[in-house]
């Protein structure tokens, strides 16, 4: 796990010295072990590495081929590198990591190496033969790679941090990017919310040369596959064989590895694989709260009792939160909505001496774990009686109580495209324009949805949802709250959920066998008796902080602070939001907690990182 950098500059001028360092020392949290530059010229790569498969110096980057034609810099890990390196026969291998597999497989088959590798990964390629530079990024978006491009030079990096501090860039509020922000509770690719930066999406790679810059595809979730067998025997086999690997996979590590543990079914089952798949005791952690309703600590001791783990339970008061927030909001490279928790428990974690960990999230996606499958299930049984009724619907969306359920009878269809950007969103588009003075951008999401809709529609109905959260909430917020989270406190997080093999695998299953008569039931059922049956038939609940009974106590003056500097900036209708503010003390039930915190951690964003709005 690392940070990487770089630049093209298209005229043919020199990279300037110190803009590499500048740029790898802004994200000297993701790899505190070594760092590395090569320049050609008009082409420099700068590297950050925190160590964790051959710790040795030789496998330091920027790394090159035996030829020394082709260059790179890489931050992830491919866990079936061993595989891959078993190919390569032509070649005698000095280190024991997969970088070194990595670039002789691109030497050998150029971009198309990807293809054969399993992984989560940012990779930055130059050829020096043809001068061409590749920028590449993993399937499913768990790693990021943020560009700036203007006719001069582009700049990418790992982090927005990073690219600013090239210098060459001027941080402009991207105006627009905070109305998704708001929406979605954090901003969606290709966009940033610094004016001019975009990221690069999830499964595309760049072609950059002196003729400029060109992005394509490299893998579609989109492409349907259906499952050879419909034997639901046959198909929770493969489910728990596919997990198997999937997890013994993210165990390939030099340094020792730990694990999420929350209690729920998803990391209670990769705690329950890890200890099949690993000689050693799995070291688990799980935050609990004196605010016992939020607190699922007892559930963890279940889980580590009987896989007996070396079990930490860490106990967050609110005067612990309160001296952790600032260090939590301090490390977001982009803003989120949804990101301290992962913070605080990562902290944990790397407290107690640990470099990698696994984590349980991607299960809810994937086996249709939160509450909207079913309604959009039932949803869609109705979409006939929905299309039909179009004028009665927005009629009576016109008196209804509620923003969401506005939105939701206003939509033009029961269709994925246009039901799940509403269902997923946290202040509604007339809520932002009450509050706020600038007309909402584009929807990336939506627009996403809509542009593959034909494709998504070949999939079972539960696995339509699936691939709309992986475009929207799972991309955008929960996989970026995982990486800077963690590699803020330099430490990694591997998601065996996040397989893209075991992903497409489980979107080829009907509806008629992954739907769930009590919680991720095909998930549970492929478990076999793996999990206790007090995690099985419990109450779902999220891993999430008390938030609510926190700002209007603990964090009460904090957040009052900063809703109202930012009813200061010209973008805010002040009245409005202070209103707003003014009802939820009240404990008015139509405000909720992440409307209100929205605004705060926004404007804590702004003033932290000086950014010119």
């Amino acid at each position: 796990m690392c940070g990487i950098a770089g630049i093209y500059y298209f005229k043919n001028q020199q990279v300037p010295e110190g803009l590499l360092q500048r740029m790898t020392n802004a994200m000297s949290h993701r790899g505190s072990n070594a760092d590395g530059f090569f320049t050609d010229h008009n082409v420099g790569l700068g590297h950050r590495r925190l160590s964790i498969i051959d710790l040795s110096e030789s496998a330091n980057q920027p790394f090159a081929d035996q030829t020394k034609r082709y260059q790179v810099v890489y931050n992830g890990e491919l866990y079936n590198f061993p595989e891959v390196k078993k190919t390569i026969t032509d070649h005698h291998f000095k280190t024991t990591g997969d970088t070194e597999v990595l670039i002789e497989a691109f030497a050998r088959r150029g971009i198309e190496c990807l293809n054969a590798f399993k992984g989560m990964f940012t990779a930055a390629f130059w050829d020096s033969s043809e001068k061409t530079m590749w920028l590449a990024r993993d399937r499913m978006g768990v790693k990021p790679l943020y560009y700036y491009a203007n006719e001069n030079y582009l700049v990418f990096a790992s982090e927005i941090r990073a690219i600013i501090a090239s210098g060459l860039v001027r941080p402009k509020l991207h105006q627009p990017a905070i109305a998704n922000f708001l929406k979605y509770q954090s901003v969606s690719s290709p966009d940033s919310i610094i004016e001019g930066i975009h990221e690069l999406p999830a499964a595309h790679i760049m072609r950059v040369n002196e003729k400029g810059f060109e992005i394509k595809c490299y893998w579609d979730i989109t492409a349907f596959k259906p499952i050879a067998s419909s034997d639901r025997t046959v198909i929770k086999k493969n489910i728990l064989d596919l997990l198997q690997q999937s997890v013994s996979q993210r165990l390939i590590s030099d340094v020792p590895i730990g694990a999420f543990l929350s209690g729920g079914i998803d990391s209670s089952a990769v705690v329950a694989l890890m200890s099949q798949s690993n000689n050693a005791r799995p070291v688990t952690f799980n935050i609990a709260f004196e605010e016992k309703a939020f607190d699922e600590s007892a559930y963890a001791e279940i889980v580590a009792k009987k896989f007996n783990t070396d079990h930490h339970k860490i106990v967050l008061p609110p005067n612990i939160m309160l001296e952790e927030l600032t260090n939590a909001l301090n490390a977001m490279d982009t803003p989120t909505g949804d990101g301290i928790n992962t913070f605080v428990v990562s902290k944990a974690v790397k407290k107690a001496g640990l470099t990698v960990a696994l984590s349980g999230v991607g299960g809810d996606e994937l086996f249709a774990g939160y509450p909207f499958f079913k309604k959009y299930y039932q949803l869609r049984k109705q979409s006939r009686a929905w299309n039909a009724a179009t004028g009665i619907r927005k009629l009576t969306a016109a008196f209804s109580g509620t923003a969401k359920w506005h939105d939701l009878l206003s939509t033009n269809s029961a269709g994925i495209a246009d039901i799940y950007p509403v269902l997923r969103q946290i202040i509604s588009p007339r809520e932002i324009k009450k509050l706020s003075r600038f007309e909402n951008g584009h929807d990336a999401v939506a627009d996403l949805l809509a542009q593959k809709e034909k494709a998504i529609n070949n999939f079972p109905c539960l696995s339509q949802v699936s691939i709309a959260e992986y475009f929207g909430y799972t991309q955008q917020t929960l996989l970026k709250d995982t990486d800077q989270m963690g590699m803020a406190v330099t430490l990694e997080i591997r998601e065996p959920f996040f397989d893209h093999e075991l992903i497409e695998y489980v979107l080829g299953i009907p509806d008629t066998i992954k739907y769930p008569n009590y919680p991720k039931q095909l998930l549970v059922e492929s478990l076999g008796d793996l999990l206790p049956p007090e995690i099985v038939h419990r109450r779902k609940q999220g891993f999430t902080f008390p938030w609510k009974i926190w700002m209007k106590n603990d964090l009460k003056e904090f957040c009052d602070t900063h809703i109202r500097r930012i009813c200061q900036r010209n973008f805010i209708n002040a009245d409005k939001l202070l209103h707003k503010w003014n009802l939820f003390l009240r404990d008015e039930k139509q405000v909720r907690w992440m409307e209100i915190w929205l605004f705060v951690i926004l404007e804590y964003w702004l003033e932290k990182n000086g950014i010119d709005a």
